[in-house]
C-alpha cells in the first residue's frame, strides 16, 4: 500500500477498500479486513468481493465515472449482515480507482424486523378477543336474542375478552412509558423491605385463590435503594404473579431480599431481589427469550391466565432503567427462580 493510500483508508470510518484501474486491490483498512479477510492486496476485486451486486456496480463505477451504490447481505460469526455498498471513483496523484465503503445497516434492519414483529404481535393480540366479542354480539342480537341462559354465559365470556383487551392496553403503554424513560435515571430513594411485603400483601388473595403460599425471606431493617417506587413495586408484582400463576397450585412461592457486600455485575453492594416457584420449570432452550414481548413458552396458557406476554419485557426495562441486573435460574421439574440485583449506591 502506497504512503498516500494508507492514512487515507485509516481515516475513513466505514470498511473501504481501494480497486486500482487495472482492477486489482490497491488497498484496504483494517475494517475491511475484518469483513473480507486478509491478505487481499494485489489480487483481483473479483476474488475478493464476490457478490455479484457489488461487483456489477463496481464495473459500472469504472466505466462511466459516477458513484453507485448496491445492497449486500452477508454473515458473520453466525449473524446475517446488511451492508449498503457506495462505489466513487478516485482520481488523485498516486491513487486512482473505484473506492468502494461498506455501511452496516444491520442495526437498521434488526429495528425495522423488531417494529414489523411487534406491529403483527399487537395484531394478533387484538383480532382475537376482537373477533370473538364480534361474533358474540352477531349472536345475541340474531338467534340467541331471547335466550337468557345463552345471554349471561355469552356476557361473560365478553367481559373476559375485554378485560384481555383492556390488560394488553396497559401493558403496551407501560412499556411505552417505561421505554422512553430507560435512560433517565430514576432520582428517588426507595425502602424495598416494606415495598415487598405491601406488595405480597396485596396479592395474599390471589395466592390464596390459586392455593399458593406466599413465603416471605427478608431482613428485619430498611434496604434503601436508588429507584422510582411505582416501576419497582410493578417489577416485584410482575414477578410475583407469575409465579403465582405459572409456578403450579398446591406449591408455596418463596420472595426473598439479600444485601450481599459484593455483586459481581454491579462492582459493588447490592440489593437482591429472588422469587422462586416450585412449579414445572422452564427448559433452558426458553430462558434466554423470556423478557422478549410476547415471547410465551405456552401461549394457550399464558391466555387462558390472562397473561399479555408483556410482563418481563416491562420488567427488562425497569431494571435496565435501575442500572440493575435481571437473570433467571431454572431446570425442568425443578421450579424457577428470577433474580433481581439492583446497585444500593447512584
Amino acid at each position: 500500500m502506497s504512503d498516500v493510500i494508507a492514512p487515507l483508508l485509516r481515516t475513513l470510518p466505514l470498511a473501504t477498500v481501494l480497486i486500482g484501474r487495472d482492477e486489482r486491490i490497491l488497498g484496504l483498512n483494517a475494517r475491511a479486513e475484518t469483513l473480507l479477510g486478509t491478505g487481499l492486496e494485489g489480487r483481483h476485486f473479483i476474488t475478493a468481493i464476490r457478490h455479484p451486486a457489488v461487483l456489477d456496480v463496481v464495473e459500472a463505477c469504472f466505466a462511466d465515472r459516477t458513484p453507485q451504490k448496491a445492497r449486500m447481505l452477508t454473515s458473520m460469526g453466525g449473524q446475517d449482515m446488511t451492508f449498503v455498498v457506495h462505489c466513487a471513483f478516485l482520481d488523485i496523484p498516486g491513487a486512482q480507482g473505484v473506492l468502494a465503503s461498506f455501511e452496516d445497516l444491520t442495526h437498521v434492519e434488526q429495528a425495522g424486523q423488531m417494529r414489523r414483529d411487534f406491529v403483527a404481535n399487537v395484531s394478533h393480540e387484538l383480532r382475537t378477543p376482537l373477533t370473538a366479542l364480534l361474533g358474540f354480539i352477531e349472536t345475541l342480537r340474531g338467534p340467541a336474542r331471547n335466550d337468557a341462559d345463552a345471554r349471561e354465559r355469552f356476557l361473560g365470556i365478553m367481559a373476559a375478552e375485554a378485560q384481555r383487551m383492556e390488560r394488553l392496553v396497559a401493558d403496551l403503554l407501560s412499556l411505552s412509558r417505561v421505554e422512553s424513560e430507560e435512560r433517565m435515571r430514576p432520582t428517588g430513594r426507595v425502602e424495598l423491605t416494606g415495598l415487598i411485603e405491601s406488595v405480597l400483601r396485596r396479592l395474599e388473595p390471589v395466592a390464596r385463590t390459586g392455593g399458593v403460599e406466599l413465603r416471605r425471606h427478608l431482613p428485619e431493617g430498611e434496604v434503601l435503594v436508588p429507584g422510582d417506587e411505582d416501576q419497582l413495586r410493578q417489577v416485584i408484582t410482575n414477578l410475583v404473579e407469575n409465579a403465582i400463576k405459572y409456578g403450579g397450585a398446591g406449591g408455596p412461592v418463596e420472595v426473598g431480599l439479600v444485601t450481599p457486600d459484593e455483586i459481581a455485575g454491579l462492582r459493588g453492594p447490592g440489593a437482591r431481589i429472588t422469587v422462586r416457584d416450585h412449579g414445572p420449570g422452564i427448559d433452558r432452550v426458553h430462558i434466554p427469550r423470556l423478557t422478549e414481548r410476547f415471547y410465551r413458552i405456552d401461549s394457550h396458557r399464558s391466555r387462558e391466565m390472562g397473561g399479555t406476554g408483556l410482563g418481563l419485557a416491562i420488567v427488562k426495562h425497569i431494571v435496565n432503567r435501575h442500572r440493575g441486573r435481571m437473570r433467571v435460574e431454572s431446570e425442568p421439574g425443578q421450579g424457577a427462580e428470577f433474580i433481581v440485583e439492583l446497585p444500593l449506591r447512584t
